[in-house]
């Protein structure tokens, strides 16, 4: 399922066979990743409803009869999750507290009871900034300042509540003003970044004119309406006379049954905050499907390891969703209080409340046995290692200080970081030892695994290996494999020809939406009558996220190859991909959805006015400027083109792919001397991409620059041998440069891989015909 904020298409340059290679442009798109504004209003509470049209009451309103779950949720993290800045919130040292960093240095103060830091502003000077309210408050409290347009910016010193120091969240580098991340920053902004989980019922109401908000709340914290749906109608219920408890049931007026016999409805209450996800609605539907409001990410390789450890920031449901747990129907309140949000019991107790020799009637599937015993763990007991959690929920670290647990509940395979290099909880512990040692350590105990993972398709194909797609194929049809693991497979294989096409086409009309939204971003690839056929079903799909997908698919396909009743229902979809932009439309990334429709819908003005909104809102946009030249390339403004590429170069100039479609332009014009210090600058940033070095090595043998062409074309070869235009243009220089052994060697893989094809038989005779008269001219 493709991530729209971070489009990536594969620059396919063209060869001619058995001639000179020519260097075609297709500009592709790379990762992204901030504003200002007059007007707006400093967000505040204001009574409202839901979706559902049910108001919202005042969180003292439950309290009168709910006492006991008051009490609970009374000072845990959702009811600190945000609070005005006072001398009873405020955790940090105001007493004149100074912190240093990057070469600045930093003083919090009070004055008349109200809270202040002096640090560097968005101009770089120093400057005095109130912080008038508080985020979180274990293991960290962060702080918010507020700032013209409404805003209120996330201050990047937090106070450290378990050491009691002040510490710098982004340690590793100075974060200049300007810059993204600075905290005065568009994506510092706690309207756009994180409102809407730390406070209730969120309006963000931004005015994408003004680039500025009027965000209200209903509840400044998470509390019980967060959850349970908005409490109107229940307390209406409560308060009628004569009371009919009888026929109350356990849910009468609230949205969300969150005590149903069905798991994914406390499940999804849950993931809306503790998920890796993009918003598609612009309001909360609870008790709605997941996949009507957010579209999760899959196992991306900026988030997850291979075998699906957590890597990136993740908060959760991703992982849980790869666990045999989640699809045995286990929800968050088996282990968790919904309440306090604590632990329903302390350490290997809590496991085995179910995992024991009798196991919880509620799972018939679980496993019977003893598990906290040595003969199990292998460790001694009540040591840090015999606990449950070291081996099957290893921590990472997040926010510098706060450790957060893998919940996919996996089964430790050591000898997966021995093949792969993902980490595993033997050699978190033992940190002396090696993967290997750990893998014969595992193998000793608990013998040798015996069934293949996914880790190693999936780390396949994030390499490029040709070899991966007929694994991903049947990854993405085994119905055993959590749909998260399917749907990256299926992500996987739009890099891949068109044999994936027949696996996307079954997997649309899977059981699952998140495999269903995948497929589509397959079929796009698709031709016109084949995406119809697979698609169109989808239109009509019962869950949001699917048919934005679909619609998302078939924007490119003409209107008139749809049927009547297939383009009302494409435009009532494509309405709703255009509406979930609006959700979004503070960040970059909605307006390059935008975009790339309304160039798929042959619409170019409009794409270029929502590339430029988005560079606007982030100059450092990078996906934006590449589709932005792309875009300008086609209409042959190349010089506008190669600016757009130039500026974000600037602004970032460790993206690779920036550099690469520069390259590729300046080939087009034949400016080669440049191209080829573009290509090779993107080479260099973008190691296993054969193609960079492939088009490096066409430029470089324009130039006459043979050894060096044959290096890169060689390094292409060696980062996919299986590429027929690398074979080709690999023979073709060694061919030139006399080296005819190792051009007929390559000559000959390049017709292995297509025997019948006359063009590497050419190739091939061509080579051998030379071979003969070197042979016929010796003496």
């Amino acid at each position: 399922m493709p991530d729209w904020s971070l489009l990536r298409a594969r620059p396919c340059p063209a060869v001619v066979p058995g001639g000179m290679p020519a260097v075609f442009v297709l500009i592709s798109a790379a990762a992204c990743l901030p504003g200002g504004g007059s007007g707006g209003a400093p967000p505040g509470e204001l009574r409202g409803v839901g979706a559902t049209g049910i108001a919202y009451v005042k969180e003292a309103a439950c309290a009168t009869c709910h006492e006991a779950e008051q009490r609970a949720w009374t000072g845990s993290h959702h009811d600190l999750a945000m609070q005005p800045a006072t001398p009873e919130t405020v955790l940090g040292d105001f007493a004149d507290a100074t912190f240093s960093g990057f070469g600045v240095t930093s003083r919090f103060f009070e004055r008349e009871g109200r809270f202040f830091v002096n640090t560097e502003g968005a101009d770089g000077t120093l400057a005095d900034f109130e912080l008038t309210h508080t985020f979180g408050a274990d293991p960290l409290q962060q702080y918010l300042a507020p700032f013209p347009g409404g805003r209120l910016q996330s201050l990047p010193i937090a106070w450290d509540t378990r050491r009691g120091q002040w510490f710098h969240l982004y340690p590793g580098a100075r974060i200049p003003p300007g810059d993204p991340l600075h905290w005065t920053g568009r994506y510092q902004t706690w309207n756009a970044m994180c409102a809407e989980c730390h406070s209730t019922n969120v309006r963000k109401n931004y005015d994408d004119a003004s680039d500025a908000y009027r965000t209200v709340w209903d509840a400044i914290d998470v509390g019980c309406q967060a959850c349970h749906g908005p409490g109107g109608r229940h307390v209406a219920w409560a308060r009628a006379e004569p009371f009919e408890a009888a026929n109350a049931g356990p849910a009468v007026g609230l949205v969300v049954d969150l005590g149903g016999p069905d798991s994914r409805s406390e499940i999804t209450a849950c993931a809306g905050c503790h998920s890796h996800r993009q918003r598609i609605n612009q309001v909360d539907r609870h008790a709605r499907p997941f996949l009507d409001d957010f579209l999760p990410s899959t196992l991306r390789e900026d988030l997850y390891y291979p075998d699906g450890q957590i890597h990136g920031e993740v908060y959760v449901w991703g992982s849980f969703a790869q666990s045999r747990m989640y699809r045995a129907g286990v929800r968050c309140s088996s282990c968790h209080d919904p309440h306090g949000l604590g632990l329903r019991a302390a350490g290997n107790a809590l496991c085995v409340r179910c995992h024991r020799e009798t196991p919880d009637e509620r799972f018939p599937t679980l496993r019977p046995g003893r598990y906290d015993t040595p003969a199990h763990h292998f460790h001694e007991p009540g040591s840090t290692g015999a606990q449950c959690v070291s081996c099957h929920m290893p921590a990472r670290t997040y926010m510098v200080v706060d450790p957060r647990r893998d919940h996919s509940f996996r089964v430790p395979r050591p000898d997966l970081s021995a093949a792969l290099g993902t980490p595993n909880a033997c050699t978190t512990c033992h940190t002396e030892e090696t993967a290997a040692w750990a893998a014969a350590r595992a193998a000793d105990w608990w013998g040798t695994p015996r069934s293949p993972h996914f880790a190693e398709i999936l780390a396949a194909a994030r390499h490029g290996d040709p070899a991966a797609e007929a694994g991903l194929q049947a990854l993405a049809r085994d119905g055993d494999q959590p749909p998260i693991v399917r749907a990256t497979a299926l992500e996987h294989l739009r890099r891949y020809g068109a044999r994936g096409l027949q696996a996307a086409a079954v997997a649309a009309a899977d059981p699952d939406p998140l495999v269903r939204a995948a497929a589509a971003g397959v079929l796009q690839r698709a031709a016109p009558r084949r995406r119809i056929a697979a698609l169109a079903p989808l239109l009509d799909d019962p869950i949001r996220a699917v048919r934005i997908e679909a619609a998302r698919a078939l924007a490119s396909v003409p209107r008139g190859a749809l049927d009547p009743r297939q383009a009302t229902r494409f435009q009532a979809a494509r309405a709703e991909l255009v509406d979930a932009q609006a959700a979004s439309a503070d960040l970059p990334g909605a307006h390059l959805v935008l975009g790339v429709l309304h160039s798929r819908e042959g619409s170019p003005a409009a794409a270029e006015r929502a590339y430029r909104r988005a560079l606007a809102l982030d100059p450092g946009f990078a996906a934006a400027a590449l589709n932005l030249a792309s875009l300008l390339n086609r209409q042959g403004r190349n010089d506008e083109a190669e600016a757009a590429l130039r500026g974000s170069i600037e602004r970032i100039p460790e993206e690779g792919e920036l550099h690469y479609s520069l390259g590729l332009l300046l080939a087009e014009e034949e400016r080669y001397g440049h191209a080829a210090a573009s290509l090779g600058r993107a080479a260099g940033l973008l190691p296993a991409r054969a193609r960079v070095r492939y088009n490096q090595g066409l430029v470089l043998w324009r130039l006459g620059r043979m050894d060096e062409a044959e290096a890169a074309l060689a390094a292409a070869n060696a980062a996919d041998p299986r590429d027929p235009d690398v074979l080709n243009a690999l023979a073709q220089v060694l061919l030139a440069s006399g080296d005819l052994a190792r051009a007929e060697a390559h000559a000959e893989a390049l017709l292995q891989l297509d025997p019948g094809a006359a063009g590497p038989q050419r190739l091939l005779d061509a080579v051998r015909r030379r071979a003969d008269r070197r042979r016929a001219d010796r003496p």
